[in-house]
């Protein structure tokens, strides 16, 4: 029989320091209608459906902290509602500043036609999915979809500060909603026919590298995130969610409760991507785009979109393959990355034999996913590198490389880009952690022989591990738009090991680089204009190891 009255707690204490947020969100259902209202106390109660803390620090580290975790006496549409009410609560003017950096103007004039388009996209896609989930809920990967809306609706209700409850419609696809799609939008907008569209080509969006030390004493992965710097509002999470696989309370559990990863103020998913979970599997990502227009037709809204599929797969996948296995299902087209999935389960340090599994690789692009073991290729190489090119040969063909590479040169090429040549150059000199951050910071662009290109100045930031294209001349003249000014590059560094993704930590660096280069500031920058509210004004912070021992 259901209680008239359920008190669910949303709390969370920190040891006081600056600026620390603290605080509880009680949640009252009303067996009457369903309904949530929201409760805020400045104190710890007891019997709380979802803890956390938040740390801000950004203007000390370039990074804010929020740790979340839910109780599994809670159902589990509970415990993501409250994750999501409770998130919003401690986050709420991060989230506002970054609404406005980032997506307030994304659909005004002259963009309301399309608009209209990608509303009635969302709306069907949305439509479809609930039909889904009502046809499939002994489905663990449905019932995981379900919990990642249930989730967004927490914090888009605690953000409007109005009451609601566990569900996974949207009532508004173009409001907050629009967080949670913004790499699809990356693809929705051809294939929607955004008008005037400019897409800067051969724009670079992240560097990754997987290495080998010497003896296999370990194995580092890591992730520079290149994106416009007005995104640089950043949020490191962790999520203990006591999720089971399916809607059955007897179920059993998913394969990772726990996951960490670099994120932004609002959004339930990474969007870098660059994760750590505890079945012990990093998962990251570059994108590789799509060139090729007759693809966009495959894109329909009877598909789930790219970061629902990931965090899926992050919670369902306890090895590289079934990972892979789970984000295949019900390919968007949207968002078109390579993923790349490191088992550490399968990795002994000092052992030289590397066991089957331990890296697996899946590129996408509308109506395809291929993928394979690649761990092979690591051992030979004692790396792998990411950087924005397909490196299976169908995907690469279909998506249109050869097109660019036959205009452009070698540049659009898996082994002739810039970034190829330099990890290929330079991993051999990675040796310890400060040696792969040195090298995933790297742009020494004026320098450097392969950040030449066919240009005035015959040189590009962009051309480097961890791009800095706002150092390009406004002036200058170059092939294609990647190459030129803009505010664009690395905007961060995530980098883990053997020993830290145990305890789900990683080093960070937020902001572009500035190892070699000048610390990025608004002030002093042509981009001050820019909508950057509660930026820092100074990029320029050292390295950061976050420790999760404060968790709630």
């Amino acid at each position: 029989m259901e209680l008239t009255f359920l008190f669910l707690l949303c709390c969370f204490s920190l040891k006081i320091a600056a600026s620390t947020r603290h605080g509880s969100v009680v949640l009252v259902k009303n067996g009457v209608n369903g309904d949530y209202g929201l409760k805020y106390y400045d104190r710890y109660v007891a019997g709380a459906a979802a803890v956390g803390n938040f740390t801000d620090d950004i203007n000390k580290t370039g990074w804010s902290f929020l740790d979340i975790s839910t109780d599994a006496g809670a159902d589990d549409m509970t415990q993501a509602y409250s994750a999501g009410v409770l998130e919003s609560h401690l986050t709420r003017i991060r989230i506002a500043q970054h609404w406005n950096n980032t997506m307030r103007d994304y659909c005004k004039k002259p963009y309301t036609g399309y608009c209209t388009r990608l509303q009635s996209f969302l709306i069907n896609n949305t439509n479809w999915i609930q039909q889904q989930i009502k046809q499939n809920q002994n489905d663990s990967f449905w019932h995981q979809i379900a919990l990642i809306y249930s989730q967004i609706n927490g914090i888009i209700d605690g953000f409007m500060n109005k009451t609601g409850k566990p569900r996974t419609t949207i009532d508004d696809p173009l409001g907050l909603f629009l967080f949670y799609i913004g790499g699809d939008t990356e693809d929705l907008e051809p294939a929607l026919k955004k008008p005037n569209l400019k897409r800067i080509l051969g724009s670079g969006s992240c560097s990754a590298l997987i290495k080998l030390l010497p003896g296999n004493s370990d194995l580092l992965v890591a992730q520079d995130t290149w994106n416009g710097y007005e995104s640089m509002l950043r949020i490191i999470k962790r999520y203990h969610f006591s999720y089971r696989l399916n809607s059955d309370p007897k179920s059993g559990s998913v394969a990772s409760k726990m996951i960490s990863f670099s994120s932004y103020p609002g959004a339930v998913f990474s969007g870098d991507d660059f994760y750590i979970t505890d079945a012990g599997l990093v998962t990251q990502e570059t994108t590789n785009g799509n060139n090729n227009d007759k693809l966009w037709s495959k894109i329909t809204p009877n598909s789930v979109l790219e970061n629902f599929r990931s965090m899926a797969a992050n919670r369902l996948g306890n090895s590289g393959k079934t990972w892979v296995s789970t984000f295949s299902r019900y390919n968007s087209g949207t968002y078109n990355n390579q993923w790349m999935i490191v088992d550490y389960k399968l990795f002994t340090p000092q052992e030289q034999t590397l066991k089957p599994g331990l890296l697996y690789v899946a590129e996408q692009i509308p109506g395809k996913i291929t993928s394979g073991d690649l761990t092979k290729v690591l051992k030979q190489q004692t790396y792998w590198a990411s950087y924005n090119i397909p490196y299976f040969t169908d995907i690469f063909k279909e998506s249109g490389y050869p097109r660019m590479a036959w205009k452009y040169g070698e540049w659009f090429t898996h082994e002739g880009s810039p970034r190829a040549k330099i990890f290929k150059r330079d991993h051999v000199k990675v040796t310890d952690l400060t040696s792969m951050t040195t090298l995933m910071r790297y742009n020494d662009f004026k320098n450097d022989p392969l950040s030449k290109c066919k240009c005035n100045p015959p040189y590009s930031a962009e051309n480097a591990i961890s791009a800095r294209s706002d150092l390009n001349p406004a002036n200058g003249t170059y092939p294609f738009g990647a190459l030129g000014h803009r505010k664009h590059g690395g905007t961060d560094m995530k980098l883990t090991s053997y020993s830290l993704s145990k305890k789900m930590r990683f080093l960070s660096v937020c902001g572009p680089t500035s190892d070699t280069q000048p610390p990025f500031q608004w002030s002093k920058s042509d981009y001050k204009a820019v909508p950057h509210e509660g930026h820092p004004d100074l990029f320029k912070f050292p390295p950061v190891l976050h420790d999760w021992a404060t968790a709630p």
